[in-house]
């Protein structure tokens, strides 16, 4: 795979060690192919606005006794990409956003190895609440919050969907087959079709960093999905 010196520069956050030649390096292209430029697009906002309000005052499992605020999701509702973790962490639920601390740092990195910018792809989780201890999520609660992430799916209608960790795997795409095995297949979401790349979750990519290979991998090929369709 040919880089530029700045894809090089992020895959070594993630602590991937690249060896490549003066010849192999690619110009730094900060309009990258793959992440188009935003563009002003009021449509659907109501729904949006709608959709959110809906989950800031949900009530319906017992994980909102506990929050400190919902964690929605963030970036851009018009992004090809869109990806979809488990749930909120404690950081997340200070913050009110998905993907924080090391583990969205290195999320961050993964992303900018592969020449996408975090501000132009859709973040969310399969929970908007945090489990206590940062546990896993139970059925009723994942049944609880199904809905919103649905509907944020239809509102973003991604290209392509990055599922990162055994949880939004398994429960995005209704298997309880171990995310080992789920890695380099080809799933798609639903009636809608969308192509859906599985990976390991950052946090745990932060636990096994051996694991960071096997990750690249899973970007480089949902990068040649996303590019055929």
């Amino acid at each position: 795979m040919n880089l530029s010196s700045r894809q090089c520069e992020y895959l070594k956050l993630m602590g991937i060690d690249v060896w490549v030649s003066r010849e192999q390096l690619l110009p730094v292209d900060y309009d990258d192919p793959i992440t188009s430029e935003a563009f002003v697009d009021n449509s659907g906002m109501d729904e949006w606005q709608t959709l959110r309000k809906q989950v800031s005052g949900c009530q319906k499992c017992s994980l909102h006794q506990g929050r400190t605020q919902t964690v929605f999701g963030a970036g851009d509702i018009h992004a090809d990409w869109m990806i979809i973790g488990e749930a909120p962490g404690a950081e997340e639920d200070r913050k009110g956003e998905p993907f924080v601390g090391r583990a969205g740092k290195l999320l961050t990195a993964m992303l900018q190895a592969i020449g996408l910018d975090r501000n132009k792809v859709f973040i969310t989780n399969i929970l908007k609440c945090r489990p206590p201890s940062n546990r896993d999520p139970r059925l009723e609660e994942v049944a609880a919050c199904e809905s919103y992430l649905m509907r944020q799916i239809a509102l973003v209608k991604p290209k392509i969907i990055l599922a990162v960790g055994r949880i939004a795997a398994q429960n995005l795409l209704k298997t309880d087959t171990p995310i080992g095995k789920m890695r380099g297949r080809d799933y798609e979401f639903s009636e809608m079709k969308i192509p859906v790349v599985v990976t390991y979750h950052p946090a745990y990519l932060l636990r096994s960093p051996k694991e960071k290979r096997k990750s690249l991998q899973d970007l480089q090929r949902a990068v040649d999905i996303y590019r055929q369709g």
